[in-house]
């Protein structure tokens, strides 16, 4: 078969080494040229916004062509893609979805027809059939051609803004993500209306402290946000409400996820057995509804830490702040992004002044040149008229101008003679000069405000975010509240949805010993802790089925750090025989490691072992094997009166004789102080770590009463995983005992009414009313004090004269039933009411004012009265008829307080009482 020979000219490969050398073209070469200018593009050209407008160059061509076609009217979106590709040459697709993605933010694009909803994930529809163009807001704060620097567009063709001249923050209200070659950027949103009051605190030499708000809403915390910079977080989630005890309800999805993603990370979460849900729903539609039904026997407040654990209610965002600066990617704080967007914004602000005063005294300059060219004649002047020539006519003006050039801002160019020469003639002799001199006055007046401004331009420019606040700020208030978050242990609020099983005599415990002794229900994520007869305690995870030793004695879910459940054990030392005795709590551990439990003797072997999940301590008979020493045979021991020690601690000796066998005598209570629980208000949890308020010390059947805002109050238990309502008004334990004060608008009486009552023993969660259910009622004030003191606003007579009263609600009624109405506050017309005061004694607090519902003066000054019981230094309790009896005794040697002396009074003018409530009569 022939071969094919090579066609002139084409490049035969020569395989000798020497010649390869020259052919090949350096790997490392290609990368320092061609990837480098493709990397520099991507950077500056696509990926990465720039500082000065805050738009990456996709969004600038859009905006730009926006303002191009704007004439007032909405254009098809499709126009505008077509518009914008004279400048971007990077096809349809990608200016279609980064004008979708611009418009959904709500704040530079005024949309028409179906934009889509971030919030559920929907798509917008075809370009063909919406609609856009700019905001009143874009159309005021981002462009202005006088002070836009412009470069030609990517054919030469057409000119297009190198940056806008945007004067605020764009970059931090609308947030931008993006990722380039070898980088990536991600600025997180933030609020319109605290980016404007941040730059106003710059402006005054103030740092802001920015924090995101993204338009989902939701909850943030922000604690680790590092100013947006690499390395910070921001833990973002839903807001879940409790609709009723069997039904949770979404209404706001962390941002970054739809409502979409959410439900399949919470059907994933059930599938997996993390949380167990009946059904799920999605009834979205202009807000978000995700109702979620839990399944028969399971705690909402425990489901909605798992949704926060297991899907994707809880997320975690890692914001990376870069910026094109100086035609270079840099790194920066939000903060310092703010301050030179403002001190940017201050810039721009200058130039415009600047240039308005330019066109000012360009004004005034020529309505001055005409003035003078008319009023002194000087389109007469024979020289001027006869002239043909321009130059001739320059010269001639010159010499007519030259007294007069010394009130020109500037000399007077061949120019200016034009514009004088192109006035028509019917304009010179319609010329009205005292209209001409109000014209220039306006000028002036003008003029000298604008030159203010360039002098005080902090002022001016603070004035000019305070004008963007008034006018575009209405309903752009915070939506993303600001939290600090517990870190939810997926271990505590994982479902038990596995079945632990243990074969005692081989020593494996697992999930998949199904033939074998079922231990407890459990998560497949729990931890697991085995005590071995030989004295030895292990912690491994769930399994399958793992080996931890023979001979197991106890098995159990183990929680980390948990000191209220106390092990008593007594066990033998295989090297000297001698039983021990011992109570001991096991905390942290390190997993799958061996703890020895006994003085480490081998042989040693456990006689006597409890778990006990509240620290009880029983007391036990101790049996001994006969002994010839040995009188006493057996003896009982009581746990409660050891000390709970460590794990490592060797225990009090029992004895030194061989033991028979040790049983139960009696079963004990916990020997642990009641549970000291506290309340945190910023994270709206209970707690044992001494954050927030104290509510006291809780065991057993102890309860905490949680009273709300709109009147209603429900108890419930110490449980660390239960939530509580952002609207609740009182927390403290529950003592079915006190006495609260309350003061409340009855809703169809319209008066404000006081009762005091203790509140009833109701079952865990039912929420209960204390006031009128009639609508407009509402709960005023909530005391638990004995002398809760109130300060009113009243209005009195027909003049309705405003008086000021301080009324003692426990003087005002008795201890009535919850469902009572109570007694009006006052007989007049009451506009405010305050809280001044709470004593839980009964001393030094001041007697119902006057007009209340108590009579306005004491008892035994009203004539038509009978008197009371007037008791110094300590008041008591009232008593009907007065009755005089003797004084006791008193010692000469040791005298003693007077106490509970009685009078009847005959002359009320004979009775003084000082500041102090002390009685004292007139004339000794």
């Amino acid at each position: 078969m022939a071969q094919d020979t090579p066609s002139e000219g084409t490049d035969i490969p020569n395989n000798s080494g020497s010649d390869n050398i020259h052919n090949t073209i350096s790997l490392d070469g290609l990368y320092e040229n061609w990837f480098l200018d493709y990397a520099s593009y991507v950077i500056l050209d696509r990926a990465v916004p720039h500082i000065n407008d805050g738009l990456k160059p996709v969004q600038r061509r859009i905006l730009h062509s926006l303002k191009e076609m704007d004439d007032g009217r909405f254009n098809k979106a499709a126009n505008v893609i077509g518009n914008t590709m004279k400048y971007h040459p990077h096809g349809d697709a990608s200016i279609g979805d980064a004008m979708v993605q611009t418009g959904q933010k709500n704040l530079l694009i005024d949309c028409q027809g179906n934009w889509g909803n971030p919030e559920t994930g929907d798509s917008a529809a075809a370009p063909r059939y919406i609609e856009a163009r700019l905001s009143k807001f874009a159309n005021e704060v981002v462009f202005n051609p006088d002070t836009t620097d412009w470069q030609a567009s990517y054919d030469g063709r057409n000119k297009e803004p190198i940056t806008l001249p945007v004067k605020f923050p764009l970059l931090l209200a609308q947030g931008a993500e993006g990722i380039a070659v070898g980088l990536a950027t991600k600025i997180m949103p933030h609020n319109f209306v605290e980016l404007i009051d941040a730059s106003i605190g710059v402006l005054r030499g103030t740092r802001a402290n920015l924090m995101p708000d993204f338009f989902t809403g939701g909850f943030a915390d922000c604690s680790a946000y590092n100013e947006g910079q690499r390395g910070g977080k921001v833990r973002v989630r839903a807001r879940i409400n409790e609709r009723d005890k069997k039904t949770l309800v979404i209404t706001e999805v962390p941002f970054g996820t739809t409502t979409g993603s959410l439900i399949d990370s919470v059907i994933a979460a059930n599938d997996k057995g993390k949380i167990k849900i009946k059904k799920i729903e999605d009834n979205t539609a202009m807000d978000v509804e995700i109702v979620i039904h839990l399944a028969a026997g399971i705690s909402p407040d425990v489901t909605i830490d798992a949704l926060y654990a297991f899907t994707d209610c809880e997320i975690s965002l890692s914001p990376n702040t870069c910026v094109i600066k100086g035609d270079k990617p840099h790194f920066m704080s939000v903060n310092d992004i703010l301050e030179e967007s403002t001190l940017a914004t201050k810039n721009l602000l200058k130039r415009e002044l600047e240039i308005r005063l330019k066109e000012l005294m360009e004004k005034i300059f020529f309505s001055s040149l005409l003035k003078i060219f008319i009023q002194e004649g000087m389109y007469k002047n024979p020289e001027y008229e006869n002239s043909g020539n321009f130059e001739v006519v320059v010269e001639v003006l010159n010499n007519l101008f030259q007294p007069f050039l010394a009130q020109f801002y500037r000399p007077i160019t061949p120019e200016d003679y034009k514009k004088l020469i192109d006035k028509p003639m019917s304009s010179i002799t319609r010329f009205d000069v005292k209209k001409a001199d109000e014209q220039m006055k306006a000028l002036e007046a003008e003029i000298k405000t604008v030159k203010h401004h360039l002098k005080h331009l902090t002022d001016y420019t603070i004035a000019w975010f305070e004008k963007l606040k008034e006018k575009y700020g209405k309903d752009r208030g915070r939506k993303t509240e600001l939290r600090t978050f517990d870190r939810v242990e997926a271990a505590q609020v994982a479902l038990a949805n596995v079945k632990l099983y243990v074969n005692r005599e081989d020593g494996f415990i697992g999930t998949g010993l199904k033939k074998d002794e079922f231990v407890c229900d459990c998560s497949d994520i729990d931890e697991i802790i085995v005590f071995r007869e030989d004295g030895k305690c292990i912690i491994t995870k769930v399994q399958d089925k793992v080996f931890v030793g023979k001979d197991i004695l106890h098995a159990a879910v183990f929680k980390k750090n948990d000191e209220r459940t106390i092990y008593n054990m007594i066990y033998k030392d295989g090297q000297s025989g001698v039983s021990y005795i011992k109570r001991f709590a096991v905390a942290g551990v390190t997993r799958d490691k061996e703890y020895d439990l006994t003085k480490g003797s081998k042989a040693s072997k456990v006689l006597y072992f409890t778990a006990n999940p509240n620290g009880e301590a029983e007391t036990i008979t101790v049996q001994l094997k006969p002994h010839a020493k040995l009188k006493k045979l057996q003896f009982d021991e009581d746990f409660a009166a050891l000390a709970i020690k460590g794990r490592g601690s060797i225990g009090n000796m029992v004895t030194k004789y061989p033991v028979k066998k040790v049983v139960l005598k009696s079963k004990g209570v916990s020997t642990l102080a009641g549970r000291k629980i506290w309340y945190d208000d910023i994270l709206r949890r209970l707690n044992a770590d001494g954050r927030g308020k104290y509510l006291g010390e809780f065991d057993g059947e102890d309860r905490i009463l949680n009273v709300y805002a709109n009147g209603t109050y429900e108890l419930t238990g110490f449980d660390l995983n239960n939530h509580f309502d952002d609207k609740m008004t009182l927390i403290e334990k529950y003592d079915a005992g006190k006495v609260y004060s309350v003061v409340h608008f009855d809703g169809k009486s319209k008066n404000y009414m006081v009762k005091r009552f203790t509140f009833e023993n109701t079952a865990n969660g039912k929420v209960t009313s204390i006031i009128s259910d009639e609508p407009g009622s509402k709960l005023v004030i909530l005391s638990g004090s004995g002398q809760p003191i109130v300060k009113i606003e009243q209005l009195k007579g027909k003049a309705e004269t405003l008086e000021l009263a301080e009324l003692n609600l426990a003087d005002l009624i008795d201890v009535k039933g919850m469902k009572a109405m109570g007694n009006r506050l006052s007989a007049h017309s009451i506009r405010t009411i305050s809280l001044i005061a709470e004593h839980d004694d009964e001393q030094d607090v001041p007697d119902p004012a006057p007009d209340s519902v108590e009579e306005t003066l004491p008892d035994f000054v009203d004539e038509k009265k009978p008197a009371k019981d007037v008791v110094p230094e300590k008041a008591v309790e009232p008593v009907e008829e007065i009755k005089p009896k003797e004084p006791e005794p008193v010692e000469p040697d040791q005298p003693k307080p007077v106490k509970n002396i009685s009078f009847e009074i005959t002359n009320p003018d004979d009775v003084n009482i000082d500041d102090k409530g002390q009685l004292g009569l007139f004339g000794g």
